[in-house]
């Protein structure tokens, strides 16, 4: 999300380096670049206006402190703004309701309606230790109802089926009552969508929100939509009242300027943002750390929130001591680490979490290298599983014959298997070195001076 925003505003940022003071000459050419970098990532012309018209008035005359470059100054100027766009800190749902708490879900046809429905059910469950009851209340998409209960069993939450009826907003009653009765914590409703606003379709989700009084009214938009999620925004807000804002789709090719324009328009806050299709693909906003990513400064919170939710920790514990046995680091626990990487979204997705990660000049410029994206991972895990429980544990003695084998049953070639086992005995050194030197001799042995005791 927001790759080509980063790049631009990185571009127009380091026009500025090396001067001394931030003046109305050279930031005057700096302000073109990042209006023409907003504009080109989709965000509306007002938001537009309105961000460069502060990001003016702040920056005339800026007077550059000793430990900074005037781009440094610059560009906590233009982050502070970017958040104030963004909007407030991420605040969840709002759950200090009498129960059931009712999430009602709005949005064009295309959106992601119904899976945030069942990735918010996940969020409360894992995270805030709620039982969600899901329904839906379309009745023109073919299969809707089906797909939601679907996706309802696939993460172990509750579905209600409404009464055949053709009302959405007498069946969206009837599955508050049902919620009521079954003692659920919240219940979330999806409803339909169109290809465009319409009259009948905002008539419609009025109705129902009437019936059930929901506590929360999400809007639900994709972060690709461009100006029409503007135009579909502006018409929800003001049929509903609309109380957050989701954000989907963000892993996709996306400009990001939904996200900018969006919030501005309704006023109201982005309260998550999905990552893909899986139901565990939702995040918190953060705008703070949203902006210190478009800005190429990275998400280590996140990134450290992501480590401890995701990562198996008695695994880890079991190979730290392993390896400071001194027993061999296999083929088996590289699959681990492997698995472990993919959980959480691969290799790309926590180096965009990383300062300067995917921006320009950062430590990656021009991309993974090879052998380190998530392709590359996924072809690994494959060849790995492809082999005998004794080949993982003792590589060396993979011949040609195995080798042929194992490429076949990954359905891969031989020269992946080579390239892997390569990459594994090189990782298996580094292995062997921490054990026998500690951190501190195996940084120096990667060229580092190390952590330096007392003298």
């Amino acid at each position: 999300m927001f790759d080509k925003l980063s790049e631009r505003l990185t571009q127009a940022v380091n026009a500025l380096r090396g001067r001394g003071r931030i003046t109305e000459e050279n930031v005057g050419d700096t302000l073109r670049q990042v209006r023409m970098a907003l504009l080109e990532a989709d965000v509306a012309l007002p938001v537009v206006k309105e961000f460069i018209d502060r990001v003016k008035a702040r920056a005339l005359g800026t007077e550059v402190n000793s430990s900074l470059t005037p781009g440094q100054a610059f560009i906590k100027i233009i982050h502070t703004e970017l958040v104030q766009v963004l909007g407030e800190p991420a605040r969840g749902l709002n759950l200090r309701a009498e129960p059931p708490v009712v999430v009602l879900l709005a949005g064009l046809q295309g959106a992601g309606k119904t899976t945030t429905a069942a990735k918010l059910a996940r969020w409360l469950a894992a995270t805030q230790k709620k039982k969600a009851l899901l329904t839906s209340t379309d009745v023109y998409r073919p299969a809707a109802m089906l797909q939601l209960e679907r996706l309802a069993g696939d993460i172990g939450a509750a579905y209600w089926a409404a009464p055949d009826t053709r009302d959405p907003a007498a069946m969206a009653k009837a599955a508050c009552d049902q919620a009521r009765r079954g003692l659920f914590d919240v219940l979330i409703v999806d409803t339909a969508g169109r290809l465009h606003v319409d009259a009948d379709m905002m008539e419609e989700i009025r109705a129902i929100d009437q019936m059930i009084a929901a506590t929360e009214r999400l809007f639900v938009v994709d972060a690709m939509a461009g100006q029409d999620a503007v135009n579909a925004a502006r018409a929800f807000n003001e049929a509903l009242s609309l109380t957050g804002i989701v954000l989907t789709k963000a892993d996709g090719d996306s400009r990001g300027g939904a996200a900018l324009s969006v919030r501005h328009v309704t006023g109201q806050p982005i309260l998550f943002y999905g990552l893909g299709e899986k139901t565990d693909a939702l995040e918190l906003f953060h705008p703070d750390r949203i902006a210190s990513r478009i800005l190429g400064m990275g998400d280590v919170l996140g990134l450290v929130e992501e480590v401890e939710q995701k990562v198996d920790r008695e695994k880890a514990e079991k190979l730290a001591r392993k390896i400071q046995k001194g027993h061999s680091f296999d083929l088996v626990d590289l699959r681990d680490q492997l698995q472990q990487l993919h959980s959480m979204g691969g290799i790309g997705a926590l180096m965009e979490k990383l300062p300067a990660g995917g921006a320009p000049g950062g430590g990656l410029k021009g991309g993974l290298p090879p052998g380190m994206d998530d392709k590359s991972m996924k072809h690994q895990i494959a060849l790995i599983d492809s082999m005998t429980p004794r080949e993982r544990r003792f590589p060396a003695i993979i011949d040609g014959s195995r080798k042929r084998r194992i490429a076949a049953g990954a359905g891969l070639l031989v020269p992946e298997v080579n390239k892997l086992l390569k990459q594994f005995l090189t990782l298996q050194k580094m292995m062997k070195k921490v054990s026998k030197g500690g951190l501190r001799n195996f940084m120096r042995s990667m060229g580092g001076q190390g952590p330096r005791g007392p003298r």
